[in-house]
């Protein structure tokens, strides 16, 4: 696997960090990425405990989905096409972040019971999400999956020292990838802590993350093609 490409799914894990700062500080409380968290959240609402709003988790996941189906759709067309299909993923997916800025211009973070505005901002970046998702399991760079960092982690402590497990590649290089992952995580939602702190709106905070979507494509194009797109 060509380091340059990890670099970039490095970059665009560190985007998702940001993304969802911004979904569980400024949206929700909700998940647009990481929708193990919306499965539980919609779970808790409809028991009606922890005063969790189930409109959001709900509306997060069917749009999930819908990025989903449309990413695969798009990125297997473009495929059988010999078009680049990474870069019809990441500019979907950066067209929609730069729309859920444009909707939130203005808005103020709210913590709960989120407006109609908060809810559009949630369904652009939720579908964002499901075709970064599809985007990021296409390309299938181990330890790297850009969404959530679960799997890296896991890899990362099992192939460390104490672990010490074959499977998960002890004894090999691969720890270094899967750290990485998990502080470009890390550091992109601090990222986006630290802006909301300091004030910024819902539609300021996107706008990082859209540039950085922008910059990873042109960077990938700019790359010898591949057999992946």
């Amino acid at each position: 696997m060509r380091p340059s490409l990890t670099g970039l799914l490095l970059v665009l894990t560190a985007v998702t960090g940001l993304v969802e700062a911004v979904s569980l500080l400024a949206l929700g409380p909700v998940f647009t990425a990481m929708q193990t968290g919306n499965v539980l959240f919609l779970a808790f609402g409809v028991a009606g405990a922890g005063n969790l709003p189930a409109l959001s988790s709900a509306l997060s996941l069917a749009a999930f989905a819908t990025g989903v189906l449309c990413g695969a759709r798009l990125e297997s067309a473009a495929e059988a096409r010999g078009w680049r299909w990474v870069q019809l993923g990441l500019s979907a997916e950066a067209v929609l972040i730069l729309a859920g800025a444009a909707a939130g211009w203005g808005v103020a973070p709210r913590d709960g019971h989120p407006a109609a505005a908060h809810l559009l901002v949630t369904a652009l970046l939720a579908t964002a999400m499901g075709i970064r998702t599809v985007t990021s399991m296409r390309l299938n760079v181990p330890g790297v999956p850009t969404t959530l960092v679960t799997r890296s982690m896991t890899a990362l402590i099992g192939s460390s020292a104490l672990g010490h497990d074959n499977a998960f590649g002890y004894g090999t290089g691969a720890w270094r990838r899967r750290a990485l992952a998990v502080l470009a995580m890390f550091t992109g939602g601090v990222a986006g802590a630290l802006l909301i702190r300091a004030g910024w709106t819902v539609g300021q905070l996107l706008l990082p993350a859209a540039a950085v979507v922008v910059a990873v494509t042109a960077v990938h194009r700019a790359l010898p093609r591949p057999h992946t797109g």
